[in-house]
C-alpha cells in the first residue's frame, strides 16, 4: 500500500538530488501568529532557507492529502483560512473526511520522516505540562519524537511547562537531546532553564556526526537540537517571570484545564508583555531556521 503523502516537485528533487531540506510545522502559521503578519512570517520562514540553499518543506494537510511543501496558494490557505490544528492522532480523521490542517510538531515529524526529511525547524517543543502528576497532561510531541528518526531544532520547550520533568521524559523515552553551543537548556523565550544537560554541540557538521551515527546503531528516536537565541535576544528575564507568573495565575482563576491551558497562556503572555514575547517568538523560530539550514546542509555532505 502506498503512503498517502504529496511531496512537493522542488522538495522530491532536492532530496534525490542531495540538495538540503528542512521541514517547518503550519501551526505556528495557522494558530501561532495574527493575520495578515502569520503570511508575511511563513514567506520569510521559506525565503530564509532559500537563500542559504535548503529547500523548505512546508507541512500541511490539505483537502485530504498530507502535504510535505506547499505552493504559493496553499501556503496562503495555511495563513487565511481557520484551519484545525491536527496531531498525529487527527490524521487518519482528516484523510478520511477529506479535511484541512495546521500540523503540530507531532504531526509535521511524523509527515517529515515519511517524506524522507531528516531536519525539522520549530519554535518550542511540546512537553509535561505543570501539575501533570494529577492531569496527566503531556504533549504528544514527546511519543512521537520516540518513534521517529528526525532531527528537531526547538529553543527547547515553552516556560509554560514543566521543564524538568520534560526532561525527565525525554530520556525515558531515548530521545537524544544536545545543547547547540550551550550546555544549559533553553526555556524558550529565555536563553536558559537552570536545567544543566549532558551532552553540547559547537556547529552543525558534529550533529551531522550524531545523526549519522544514529542512522549506523539504527535507532528510531529524534534529537533534539536545543538552540538558544543570543542573549540580548532573549526576552527581559524579569519580564518574562512577572508575566509567566500572572499568566499561570490568570488561568488557575478561571480553572483552566487540558488542551485550554496553553494558548490561554501564550496569548496572555503576550497581552501582558504588549507584543514583546510575540516579537521574541519569531527571533526564536528565524535563528532555529538558521541553525536547521546549516545542519541539513551539513548532513547532505554526508
Amino acid at each position: 500500500m502506498v503512503f498517502p503523502i504529496s511531496v512537493a516537485p522542488a522538495v522530491s528533487d532536492a532530496l534525490a538530488s542531495g540538495v538540503p531540506v528542512v521541514a517547518l510545522e503550519s501551526t505556528i502559521i495557522s494558530h501561532g501568529l495574527p493575520r495578515p503578519a502569520n503570511l508575511e512570517a511563513a514567506q520569510r520562514f521559506e525565503q530564509q532557507l532559500l537563500d542559504a540553499g535548503v529547500v523548505p518543506a512546508t507541512i500541511a494537510v490539505l483537502d485530504g492529502e498530507l502535504k510535505a511543501g506547499l505552493t504559493a496558494s496553499e501556503l496562503e490557505r495555511v495563513a487565511s483560512e481557520d484551519l484545525p490544528k491536527l496531531s498525529v492522532r487527527d490524521l487518519p480523521i482528516a484523510l478520511a473526511r477529506g479535511g484541512s490542517g495546521a500540523t503540530t510538531v507531532a504531526a509535521t515529524s511524523f509527515i517529515a520522516d515519511h517524506a524522507d526529511i531528516r531536519v525539522f525547524a520549530t519554535g518550542g517543543l511540546g512537553g509535561v505540562h505543570r501539575g501533570a502528576s494529577d492531569s496527566f497532561d503531556e504533549s504528544a510531541d514527546l511519543k512521537v519524537l520516540s518513534e521517529v528518526p528526525i532531527t528537531v531544532v526547538s529553543a527547547g520547550v515553552k516556560s509554560i511547562l514543566d521543564i524538568g520533568a520534560t526532561l525527565e521524559r525525554m530520556e525515558s523515552l531515548g530521545i537524544t537531546v544536545v545543547g547547540y553551543g550551550t550546555e544549559d537548556f533553553p526555556s524558550f523565550w529565555l536563553r536558559g532553564s537552570g536545567h544543566r544537560l549532558d551532552w553540547s554541540v559547537p556547529h552543525a557538521e558534529a550533529v551531522a556526526s550524531i545523526m549519522e551515527s544514529r542512522e549506523e546503531l539504527e535507532l528510531c528516536s529524534a534529537i533534539l537540537v536545543a538552540n538558544p537565541l543570543p542573549v540580548e535576544k532573549q526576552l527581559d528575564p524579569a519580564t518574562h517571570d512577572a508575566a509567566l507568573q500572572e499568566a499561570l495565575r490568570r488561568a488557575d482563576e478561571k480553572g483552566l484545564v487540558g488542551k485550554e491551558v496553553t494558548p490561554f497562556l501564550l496569548q496572555t503572555i503576550v497581552e501582558i508583555t504588549g507584543g514583546e514575547s510575540l516579537r521574541v517568538n519569531l527571533d526564536i523560530v528565524e535563528n532555529n531556521i538558521r541553525v536547521a539550514g546549516e545542519i541539513a546542509t551539513a548532513w547532505a555532505r554526508l
